[in-house]
């Protein structure tokens, strides 16, 4: 009788560059191929990935292998330990063993900056992804609306990639806004949504994280609530956060003043059933705690009706993952 290992949700995938293409001024697509991406899972929505990067000087990655990679990884020397970084599965070919990564040149410096300015056909890296043989649920994915409600979407450039795959999988008959702060016009791309999703690229033009995002989002909130009657919309922009004594939101549990220097800002509550708005936003996490405790506080939302995800801190190098 032969032993099978069980299948696990997550695997490590080596593949090779296939293709480079810039898509505007600040995104660039990779598409990687791979002789087992026949098994990557094509989950769709703002499914996570981990890119396994090549440390300066490589072309190629090395990784410990066997199902404890990842401990293996963690005991190296830092200066052995490629770096790992999270993105979005923008689009999965299994039939093709292609999988898409759109990645936005920051220009920092970090890792990620440096590999996807240098990135050419041929490299290789490894990829930590879904493996379709696994008949679960593989974790990984934080967009879970309610059946009913509107949806209110909105991130920096950093969430194009998650929340254009969301968009892509949505019903027709779903209904609300998005709302994508870009650093300059030319990196408008193209988004399918329902006829009922609003779609706002909002560039800064040289202006500050949030300078456009966070008006916007207050004022798509309330005209969403407004519409669905729910909420109570008791400030028109969001302000800065000042704690003050009696802070809470619409089911009671006070509102966490995350240090987002030192903590990853990052919650995906059970949503319930009959919330008028889902909000799920990512991006610059001092401007997603913002927008946060606006929704929560100041337009009485339900706080397990909001997803928030702070994908990267302004002044700080990317963490190791």
């Amino acid at each position: 009788m032969t032993n099978t290992l069980p299948v696990a949700p997550w695997r490590l995938f080596s593949v090779e560059i296939r293709a480079v293409r810039r898509l505007s001024p600040s995104f660039v697509r990779v598409t990687f191929t791979g002789p087992d991406l026949d098994r990557f899972a094509d989950n769709g929505y703002d499914q996570r990935i981990k890119l396994a990067l090549p440390l300066p000087g490589q072309r190629a990655v090395y990784l410990p292998q066997g199902p404890d990679w990842y401990a293996q990884w963690r005991a190296l020397p830092e200066h052995r330990r490629n770096p790992i970084r999270t993105y979005t599965a923008r689009a999965v070919r299994p039939h093709l063993h292609e999988l898409d990564v759109d990645l936005v040149l920051h220009g920092d410096g970090g890792p990620a900056s440096r590999w996807a300015q240098q990135v050419r056909p041929g490299d290789e890296i490894a990829i930590a992804g879904p493996d379709a043989g696994y008949e679960g649920d593989h974790g990984g994915r934080e967009f879970r609306p309610p059946s009913t409600g509107c949806l209110l979407l909105a991130g920096d450039e950093t969430a194009v990639p998650a929340i254009s795959g969301i968009c892509e999988r949505l019903p027709l008959d779903a209904c609300g806004r998005v709302l994508l702060e870009v650093p300059d016009p030319a990196d408008v791309l193209p988004l399918v949504a329902p006829p009922g999703v609003e779609v706002t690229w909002l560039p800064r033009n040289g202006g500050q994280y949030g300078d456009r995002l966070i008006g916007a989002v207050a004022d798509a909130a309330r005209d969403l609530l407004a519409a669905s009657g729910g909420g109570q919309h008791r400030q028109s922009t969001p302000q800065p956060h000042v704690p003050v004594a009696g802070d809470g939101m619409a089911d009671g549990a006070p509102v966490d003043d995350v240090d987002v220097d030192t903590t990853i800002l990052w919650e995906v509550p059970d949503v319930p059933p009959s919330a008028p708005l889902y909000a799920w936003l990512a991006g610059e996490a001092g401007v997603i705690r913002t927008l946060r405790r606006h929704l929560v506080s100041d337009c009485a939302l339900d706080r397990r009706a909001v997803a928030f995800m702070g994908y990267w801190r302004q002044g700080r190098p990317d963490p190791t993952s």
